[in-house]
C-alpha cells in the first residue's frame, strides 16, 4: 500500500512512525511545502511535555496525554535526547482561583495524570521563587526537551526505518497516486480536508504565541504557570524552563490576521486575512469572551504588559528581557456556534484520515495520539493479513 502523509511535523510524524511499524512493507511518504520538518508549531513549540490534568475527562486530551507524556519520555531516552525533569507549578492568586486547583487535582487523578495539591510552604521549597496564595498545584510529570532535536531524530529515524520524505512540496502540487491519505497538515489541515467534503463546517483560526527571553538573575527551578480560564485551551502567560534551562516567558493567544502572522508582513496572504478577519469580525460581536480575549491578548505587543504579568507569578523578576521567536497556533473553530473547538478532532473518510484539531498538548501527546488514530486501520491490516 502506498500511503502519503500531508505534514511533517510532530503529528505526522508520529503517525508514519505508528503505521510504519504495524506495516513494515507499505510505501510511506511525507510531504511538506516547507523546506524542513517541524517548520511551524512543532519546531516553534516549548517543547512541554504536558502531564495531562488539564483536561475534561471525557477529552481525547485527558485520554491520551498521559500516556503520550511517557511515550515521548521512552522514545527520547532510547534516542538519547535530554529531558529536563523539571516539573510544574500551577500558582494560585486568590481564594477562587484555589478552587480551580482543585478542579485541576480532580482532573489529574481522572486522567492519571499525577498532579496534586500542595501547601505554599511546600512550593517555596520546589522553587522558591513561585509566588502563590495558599496553595498550589505541583505535577512531577511535567517535563521539557528541545522540540526541532526531537523531530529531526524522528525524521532521521522514520528515514531509516524507509519512509521518504518530499519537502517544498505543497499537496496541490502532489500529482503521485497514493492509495491511503493522512492529513496532518495543521495550519491548513481544514483547507486540504475541506477539497475531500470534509469538515466543512470547521475552519482554522491562528492564535499568535509572542514570547520574551529572560537575561536576568531570578532564576526559577520548574515550569510556573497562572491558574487558567478552564472554559478556553489557552493556559496563560507563563514562565518556560526550556529543555537547556533557557526561561523564558508567554506565549500571548493574539488572534492573527493570516495563518502564517509570525511578525509584521511576514508571508502576508491577503485572500485569507479577508477570510479570518471575517470570522473574527461575527466571533467579536456573538462572543463577549471573544471580545475579552481580543482585547486583553492586544496589550501584550507592549512587551512591558507581558513582563508584568509574569512578575504576578514570582517574587523576583528583575533584568533584561529579549524578544524570542514567536509561534501560532492552529485553533480550529466550529462555524456553526462560532466557537473554539476545545478538543483534539480526527475525521475519517473511506481510505483518508483527516487530522483537523491537533492544538497543544498535541506534541506531548502525539505518541499516543497515533496509536489512536490507527488503532482502527492496524486492526484491520492485521486481520487481512
Amino acid at each position: 500500500m502506498r500511503v502519503l502523509i500531508v505534514g511533517a511535523g510532530i503529528v505526522g510524524m508520529t503517525l508514519a512512525y505508528e503505521w510504519i511499524e504495524k506495516n513494515p512493507n507499505d510505501e510511506v511518504i511525507i510531504i511538506d511545502k516547507e523546506p524542513h520538518e517541524a517548520f511551524h508549531a512543532s519546531g516553534k513549540n516549548s517543547g512541554i511535555l504536558h502531564a495531562g490534568f488539564y483536561y475534561n475527562t471525557d477529552s481525547l486530551k485527558a485520554k491520551l496525554t498521559a500516556d503520550g507524556n511517557k511515550l515521548m519520555k521512552e522514545f527520547c531516552k532510547e534516542k538519547g535526547i535530554k529531558i529536563n525533569e523539571t516539573g510544574k507549578l500551577v500558582v494560585a492568586k486568590n481564594e477562587e482561583e484555589v478552587e480551580v486547583l482543585r478542579e485541576l487535582e480532580r482532573r489529574s487523578k481522572a486522567n492519571n495524570a499525577g498532579a496534586y495539591l500542595i501547601t505554599e510552604e511546600e512550593a517555596k521549597k520546589i522553587d522558591p521563587n513561585a509566588k502563590t496564595y495558599k496553595y498550589a498545584l505541583y505535577s512531577p510529570n511535567t517535563a521539557s526537551v528541545n522540540p526541532k532535536e526531537v523531530c529531526k531524530v524522528l525524521r532521521e529515524d522514520l528515514e531509516n526505518k524507509g519512509v521518504k520524505f518530499i519537502f517544498n512540496m505543497p499537496f496541490e502540487k502532489y500529482k503521485e497516486s497514493y492509495d491511503y491519505l493522512i492529513n496532518a497538515a495543521g495550519l491548513y489541515a481544514d483547507k486540504i480536508a475541506h477539497q475531500f467534503g470534509v469538515g466543512e463546517n470547521y475552519t482554522m483560526l491562528p492564535f499568535k504565541g509572542l514570547y520574551l527571553k529572560y537575561l536576568g538573575e531570578d532564576k526559577i527551578k520548574t515550569q510556573i504557570y497562572p491558574v487558567p480560564n478552564i472554559k478556553n485551551p489557552f493556559l496563560g502567560v507563563h514562565f518556560t524552563l526550556m529543555a537547556d534551562n533557557t526561561i523564558k516567558i508567554g506565549p500571548t493567544a493574539i488572534p492573527a490576521f493570516w495563518r502564517e502572522h509570525y511578525r509584521g508582513l511576514n508571508r502576508f496572504n491577503f485572500k485569507e486575512m479577508i477570510e479570518i478577519l471575517g470570522i473574527e469580525a461575527k466571533m467579536f460581536i456573538k462572543h463577549k469572551w471573544f471580545r475579552d480575549l481580543a482585547f486583553y491578548e492586544m496589550r501584550y505587543y507592549i512587551p512591558k504588559n507581558l513582563i508584568n504579568e509574569a512578575k504576578k507569578l514570582v517574587y523576583r523578576l528583575r533584568g533584561e528581557f529579549k524578544p524570542y521567536p514567536p509561534g501560532i497556533r492552529a485553533q480550529l473553530v466550529d462555524l456553526n456556534n462560532l466557537s473554539l473547538v476545545m478538543d483534539f478532532l480526527v475525521e475519517k473518510k473511506e481510505n483518508q484520515i483527516h487530522i483537523l484539531n491537533a492544538v497543544s498538548p498535541a506534541f506531548t501527546a502525539s505518541f499516543a495520539f497515533a496509536r489512536y488514530v490507527l488503532g482502527d486501520k492496524n486492526e484491520e491490516n492485521s486481520n487481512n493479513s
